[in-house]
């Protein structure tokens, strides 16, 4: 197996896994929809726990399971998709029985005994199925002059077009994760970039306004452009035109203001929310539907720390279908990961573990602007006392070696408190500050 993942995106933790048993005696056939990530890693998990029955695979875009991440962090420097079957030696095309790549899911039958999932080339019965059916970017109505990038084929579209034309002209909708990848990368091989945000500072929702404005000055830095508080009213193909009517030109528009839950397919069939995810178990369970289950994007998962958990973290899809295949087969053991993101932009790396509350009161461990930093959110309704508080998240800016360390510390199933005092010296390792 080839490893090719980078400092900040660590290996599989395995350790927590338990000999297989026999699968549970009425469940012959899954059919798994999707073929991402969590796709990939659901088929493994069944086969690893012992299941020998008959699964279908059925994915959309016409290709292999890959990871997506490197599409923004390492668009030119990675032409070809990071094929998961190199990755991290899961190929879905040798565990599973019948692979359909190019058969998006139409509709959804559950059932009491088993489940039909709808598809353009026919329908496939089965005993059970998973949901692990990805995102989609958004894109407000009348934007469909913009560009996405959420695809390997988004992908060699948006190089294709910074190859061919050297100083292109890229405006950018959206400072969150993936408009500052892009913005790094499309700068650093000469592109004029713009990246206009309706919020007042960069991951903003993500992160925070406080914290978001201790990153802006990255952008200067990396020859960026950087627009708050300037929301979009129209977008054409020759740029965009700002709320104040102010226009910004461009030979190319991405759109990077988000995705949602590719799950359109299924409304009116299960209880979507608002943002098309659905409500899980702590081992992705769907209430009231025996035979079907959901990982990944899709699934909003209860967390034992951090109470109900979107969908959409990479953590997720890596580790979730694991605890997903032990239920489906009644398998003991599994785990809960504490929500992952990590991100390498504008010639920084952050990690943020854990979740957020939208009104974290934060704390600063070392200064931004100067070497290696991180923020410390703390739980606005947790009791704190002497100098003790309970941490919801840690990000870490520019310390790939502390993210191992963390992530241990907030993997533990328990919440994370921590000695304030020393927490925020950043001469103190952030393990000796842990209270209790």
């Amino acid at each position: 197996m080839v490893s090719i993942r980078t400092a900040s995106q660590p290996s599989p933790d395995t350790s927590h896994r338990a000999p297989a048993r026999p699968p549970a005696p009425d469940l012959r056939s899954v059919t798994v929809v999707g073929a991402g990530l969590a796709a990939a890693q659901t088929v493994a998990g069944l086969r690893e726990h012992g299941f020998d029955g008959r699964v279908t695979v059925l994915g959309a875009e016409g290709v292999p399971p890959y990871d997506r991440p490197p599409l923004s962090k390492e668009l030119l420097t990675r032409p070809e998709p990071v094929w998961l079957s190199e990755d991290i030696g899961v190929d879905v095309e040798k565990l599973a029985d019948d692979v359909r790549l190019s058969s998006p899911a139409t509709g959804l039958r559950p059932g009491v005994d088993g489940v039909v999932v709808a598809t353009a080339d026919g329908e496939h019965a089965a005993d059970a199925v998973v949901l692990a059916v990805g995102s989609e970017p958004l894109r407000p109505a009348g934007w469909e002059a913009a560009d996405v990038l959420h695809t390997a084929a988004d992908a060699e579209r948006l190089r294709s077009a910074l190859r061919a034309r050297p100083g292109l002209r890229l405006v950018v909708v959206g400072a969150g994760w993936i408009g500052a990848e892009i913005a790094g990368v499309a700068a650093g091989a000469g592109a004029d970039v713009t990246v206009v945000e309706a919020a007042p500072s960069p991951l903003h929702r993500q992160l925070g306004a406080d914290v978001g404005t201790h990153l802006e000055p990255w952008y200067t830095a990396a020859g960026v452009r950087l627009r708050t508080g300037a929301p979009v009213a129209a977008v054409r193909r020759d740029g965009v035109t700002l709320a104040s009517g102010e226009d910004v030109p461009a030979d190319l528009v991405l759109a990077a203001v988000g995705a949602r839950p590719a799950s359109r397919w299924l409304e009116g069939t299960l209880p979507l929310d608002a943002r098309g995810s659905l409500h899980t178990g702590r081992d992705g369970s769907v209430p009231g539907q025996p035979r079907v289950w959901a990982v990944g994007d899709v699934a909003s998962r209860t967390h034992p720390v951090f109470g109900t958990v979107p969908g959409g973290h990479w953590s997720a899809a890596l580790h979730d279908p694991d605890t997903t295949a032990r239920a489906m087969l009644g398998v003991e053991g599994g785990s809960h990961h504490a929500p992952y993101v990590f991100s390498q932009q504008l010639g920084h790396d952050l990690a943020l573990l854990g979740l957020p509350a939208p009104d974290s009161p934060v704390l600063l461990r070392g200064a931004p602007g100067d070497g290696p930093w991180a923020a410390l959110y703390l739980d606005p309704v947790a009791d704190s006392a002497d100098g003790v508080a309970t941490v919801r998240a840690v990000l870490l800016v520019d310390s790939p070696r502390d993210v191992g360390g963390v992530r241990r510390l907030m993997n533990r199933g328990q919440a994370l408190r921590l000695d304030l005092e020393r927490a925020t010296d950043p001469t103190v390792r952030l393990k000796t500050a842990v209270a209790g």
